[in-house]
């Protein structure tokens, strides 16, 4: 009855399928001869016979290509790079639809944020200060027993000019002088002091150390001097007698970045060795001048600008000299997650040499006497806060014994305690590492993330006092402290060294530039260019707005007038340094400063490759596999009619380079019209510039730009370059994957940015917050994560 015409007929109008096999009308057997249909593979049985071989089977690499399968890419992307690329060599290539089953395999498998949090599960790492915390640690923690300066928003030093020698009552004026550099020529220095002479100057204030490192402090003067700095009892440069011609003089003092220093600079003219007064004016006065300067490390010599002086003097600074080895930045921030026996020995040394010092200040920091009656249970009490203060907590009962009781009732002396409790606790790993609290977090360790986050230091009086109260509980409270800490120069400074990480220039590039080319960019002006793109970033972090877009989007630049007359600007020869609008239709912000694209450059020409690496990197947070071989940069003499885009576009033709360079070269030909300088031109080797480029993001849409201002205004409004930045300054504010604390925790991140119009300053909050309110535990993140 099944193959009943009418039977037939119905079904097939009610829309019923036959599938059963009856004689005669549907038959599952095959036609006799006839070829099996042939079933399709999939992307993860493709991976299996061609790929799995290089890659490994779970993509964890092989001998012949020892890296995991890890990154950013699009399925997109990584189709156009398998089918271009894949299987290696001269066999067949996988086809394009292959390719696209491959990729989408490659990114479910590994490629994806999910795949990576289920493929390699991120957790807090256990790890110790970085070197940087170390040193901010022990300045903040023996200053900690000083009293602070009084707050002063003036810069310069105070100045106190004198008629005659130094002191006394005949102290005529007393005023804030901007910078030191005078020129009196035969003149008193100033109407009140009406004696050519004889006069004298005293200035005293702080001086800011924006960097770490050996600074060279100089004095030029034909007349006596004195220069104290840091250290008010012992001065750093004593020519107060004079003798000889010498009119310069040099001391070289180790600082540590971000902290103000106390000092003070003595100025005496007098004619030395004449006594008689009528027989002194018979003479005509010497001339008479003085400049302070200063050499950071890696710039050269400058009077020191008014920008780095406060009149408000600062306690004394401990600042830690032992060496110690480099911490690790293979991920992209410093980590501290190894142990070597050269950082154990440089902890070792490092706590005798902070003791040493406490030792040698016991009296000014304890405020005990020598020959005080209860000078014991006082220095006790000092060690009980100092031991609180470098664990971030209280102490237990356990602890107080170990640490204190101990140590006092076995020394001979109360002095020889002191120093024991100081070295077992610095030599401890509750001193050393940051996170050892096994318990639920608190209060305390809320005040720690959040110090190490802003500051990379240990908690102010203020936190621990607010951790003690319970008041580091709620979200609000959290925020109400870090928008405190966030205006602390502690904050500037570590904001100021991420933006130079992130620019990659943090390492002091040479800038020594071709001097037949460039015979007007020296030393001089290659400080000056470091000086302007920190200013110029200054502004941006802490303007009003505080907008990343700005960073990227104004055509402000700060110049001098040495910067000016080589950038084509007028300004006066000794104008200082002032925001200047440079090339309005051209420049983008810090992507076209000149130090930056200095840095990215040839001694002689520009680079893209370079350019386009950094962009790529930095910017947009792509990966990019070193390159399969070495090649040389081709030279411009030996193709002197290419221009550097022409030349570049030669030398990466290779099947081999195409892979990153297809990528990497049309973002830096957008720089063109930049040298190697970065000094605008519009022809090269009598050929007009090429700036058009483009860059395929991660979506797998493409985008073209005609110059840097286009560029710069994508990636001013990509949201692939506000998720880089979030992840990046997360990594270097917190030193830790940003996966562990949660697969939510940067998405929601990212939206908060967006939320906040892009506010760098309130990015760094709400970085913060995250960190304060701590890790998700890892069963939670897994079980977030696989679900």
């Amino acid at each position: 009855m099944y193959n009943h015409p009418a039977f037939v007929a119905r079904a097939s109008a009610l829309g019923i399928v036959l599938l059963v096999s009856l004689p005669g009308v549907l038959s599952a057997r095959p036609v006799p001869g006839a070829a099996r249909p042939k079933k399709a593979l999939t992307g993860q049985q493709i991976y299996q016979q061609r790929c799995a071989s290089c890659h490994g089977a779970k993509g964890e690499g092989s001998k012949q290509y020892a890296k995991a399968l890890i990154g950013n890419q699009s399925t997109t992307q990584l189709a156009g790079f398998i089918s271009r690329s894949m299987p290696p060599g001269p066999g067949k290539k996988c086809s394009a639809p292959e390719a696209k089953k491959v990729a989408a395999y490659l990114y479910d498998a590994f490629y994806s944020p999910v795949a990576q949090a289920r493929n390699r599960p991120a957790r807090v790492e256990l790890a110790h200060l970085t070197v940087r915390q170390y040193r901010n640690v022990l300045t903040d923690l023996i200053g900690s027993f000083r009293q602070p300066a009084k707050p002063d928003d003036r810069h310069g030093l105070r100045g106190r000019y004198y008629k005659g020698r130094l002191g006394g009552g005949n102290g005529l004026v007393d005023r804030v002088d901007p910078e030191i550099r005078f020129d009196f020529g035969q003149a008193a220095p100033v109407p009140q002091v009406d004696d050519p002479y004889q006069f004298s100057m005293r200035w005293e204030g702080s001086v800011l150390a924006p960097d770490t490192g050996e600074y060279d402090f100089i004095v030029h003067t034909e007349h006596a001097t004195r220069l104290w700095i840091n250290d008010l009892n012992k001065p750093v440069i004593d020519a107060y007698v004079k003798s000889g011609s010498d009119t310069e003089y040099r001391a070289s003092v180790y600082l540590v970045g971000g902290r103000s220093y106390p000092i003070r600079l003595d100025f005496l003219k007098a004619q030395q060795g004449v006594n008689n007064q009528e027989k002194l004016r018979a003479t005509p006065p010497t001339k008479a001048s003085i400049s302070f300067e200063w050499k950071p490390p890696h710039r050269a010599a400058e009077v020191i600008p008014q920008r780095c002086l406060v009149p408000a003097a600062p306690p004394e600074v401990f600042v830690l000299s032992t060496p110690f080895p480099p911490d690790d930045r293979s991920m992209g921030y410093e980590r501290a997650t190894s142990i070597s026996k050269e950082w154990d020995d440089a902890t070792t040394e490092a706590a005798f040499e902070a003791t040493g010092y406490v030792a040698s200040h016991l009296r000014e920091l304890t405020g005990v006497a020598d020959d005080a009656p209860d000078r014991a249970a006082k220095l006790k009490e000092f060690c009980k806060q100092f031991v609180t203060r470098a664990f971030r907590r209280p102490l237990d009962p356990e602890q107080q014994h170990a640490f204190i009781d101990r140590q006092f009732q076995s020394a001979a002396d109360p002095d020889l305690a002191v120093k024991r409790v100081l070295l077992l606790t610095l030599k401890s790993a509750r001193f050393l590492y940051r996170e050892l609290n096994t318990q639920e977090a608190d209060g305390y360790d809320v005040a720690s993330r959040l110090s190490f986050a802003l500051w990379d230091s240990l908690p102010d009086a203020e936190l621990l006092k607010a951790a003690a109260a319970g008041e580091l509980s709620t979200r609000e409270q959290i925020v109400r402290q870090a928008e405190r800490m966030v205006g602390d120069p502690r904050s500037h400074s570590k904001l100021r060294e991420f933006f130079l990480q992130w620019l990659k220039v943090d390492q002091f590039p040479d800038l020594a530039k071709d001097a037949k080319k460039y015979p007007d960019f020296n030393e001089k002006v290659a400080s000056d260019l470091r000086t302007s793109l920190e200013l110029t970033l200054e502004q941006g972090i802490w303007s009003d707005r505080s907008d990343y877009r700005e960073l990227l989007l104004s055509d402000k630049v700060y110049l001098n007038g040495r910067l000016a007359k080589l950038y084509g600007v007028e300004l006066p020869a000794d104008a200082p340094f002032q925001p200047v609008a440079l090339q309005p239709g051209e420049r983008a912000g810090v992507l076209t400063h000149p130090y930056v694209l200095s840095s990215f450059a040839y001694l002689d020409a520009s680079s893209p490759i370079h350019r386009g690496v950094m962009i790529i990197r930095s910017l947009l947070g792509r990966t990019l596999q070193p390159p399969p071989v070495a090649v040389a940069p081709l030279s411009p003499d030996l193709h002197p009619g290419l221009t550097t885009r022409e030349r570049t576009i030669l030398q990466t033709k290779a099947a081999a380079c195409a892979g990153c360079h297809t990528r990497i070269n049309p973002l830096g030909f957008t720089l063109e019209k930049f040298d190697a300088i970065g000094r605008l031109r519009t022809t090269e080797n009598g050929k007009p510039i090429d700036t058009s480029g483009g860059y395929e993001g991660r979506d797998g849409k493409s985008v073209k730009f005609s110059g840097a201002r286009e560029l710069a205004a994508y990636l001013a409004s990509s949201e692939e370059s506000h998720d880089t930045f979030v992840e990046k300054l997360f990594h270097n504010l917190v030193k830790q994957p940003v996966r562990a604390f949660g697969p939510q925790a940067l998405p929601d991140l990212e939206r908060t940015f967006a939320a906040n119009e892009f506010s760098i300053r309130k990015q760094v909050v709400e970085t913060a917050i995250v960190t304060a309110l701590g890790p998700v535990k890892k069963p939670a993140a897994v079980a977030a994560v696989q679900k």
